[in-house]
C-alpha cells in the first residue's frame, strides 16, 4: 500500500514500573515500520563531554560526579541525588526539557522524511512532562499489581518493601486511564497483548 503523504501517527507509552513498556515495545519496534524513541537513552547520549546538558550538569553537582574518563558516572549522580530534592528537581529541569526539545526536533524530522507510519516515545515522566500536547496520543500499559511485583523480583531481584516503595512514588492507576487513549492489557499471556496492539494498529494503517 502506498503511504499517504503526511500519514506519521506518534504515539506516547507510559505506565507503572513492572508493567512490561519495553517488551510492547521490542514486539512493536520488530513488527511495525517505525521508529521508538526512549527517553532515558536519549538522555544518557546528552550526558557526554562537550554536550550542553552535560556542562550545565558539572556546573550544578561539580565534578563529583564524573567517571575517571571525565564522563558522568549514573551511579555517582544518582547517590548525589538521592537526599537532596532540591538538587534532583533542579537536575530534572536541565535534562527533561532538552530531551523534550530533542524528541520534537525527531517528530518534525521524521515527518518531512515521510519514511515510517509510526513514531513511539517512551518516557519516564511522559505525562508530567506533558507529552501529550506534542505527540497524538498516549498509551497506558497496564499490568496489575500482583503481576508487576512477580515481574519486578524475578527481572531485578526487587524485594517487596522497595517495590512499594517505588509504586506509592508514581502516578495512581486513575491519572494513567483518565489521561492516556488507549490502555493495552498486559496483566496475562504476551500473545493476549500483542491480538490488542495488532488490532489498534492495523486499523491505523488501514486508515492511511
Amino acid at each position: 500500500m502506498m503511504q499517504n503523504k503526511g500519514f506519521l501517527k506518534t504515539i506516547g507509552i507510559t505506565g507503572g514500573i513492572g508493567a512490561g513498556k519495553s517488551q510492547v515495545l521490542d514486539y512493536i519496534e520488530k513488527k511495525y515500520n517505525c521508529i521508538v524513541l526512549k527517553a532515558d537513552l536519549i538522555a544518557n547520549q546528552m550526558k557526554v563531554p562537550g554536550c550542553d546538558v552535560y556542562q550545565k550538569l558539572v556546573a550544578l553537582l561539580g565534578q563529583n560526579i564524573l567517571d575517571a574518563q571525565g564522563g558522568i558516572d549514573n551511579q555517582k549522580m544518582a547517590g548525589f541525588l538521592f537526599s537532596d530534592k532540591l538538587l534532583l528537581k533542579k537536575t530534572e529541569e536541565i535534562i527533561h526539557p532538552a530531551v523534550k526539545q530533542f524528541i520534537l526536533k525527531q517528530i518534525e524530522c521524521e515527518k518531512k522524511r515521510n519514511h515510517i507510519d509510526f513514531l513511539f516515545v517512551e518516557a519516564a515522566l511522559l505525562l508530567e512532562e506533558h507529552y501529550d500536547e506534542i505527540l497524538d496520543e498516549i498509551w497506558y500499559i497496564y499490568a496489575n499489581c500482583e503481576t508487576r511485583r512477580t515481574r519486578l523480583k524475578e527481572s531485578r531481584g526487587y524485594a517487596d518493601d522497595r517495590i512499594t516503595k517505588i509504586m506509592s512514588e508514581q502516578l495512581p492507576e486513575k491519572v494513567f486511564r483518565h489521561t492516556c487513549k488507549i490502555t493495552i492489557d498486559n496483566s496475562g499471556e504476551f500473545d493476549t497483548t500483542i491480538q490488542q496492539i495488532d488490532q489498534i494498529l492495523g486499523d491505523y494503517l488501514c486508515q492511511k
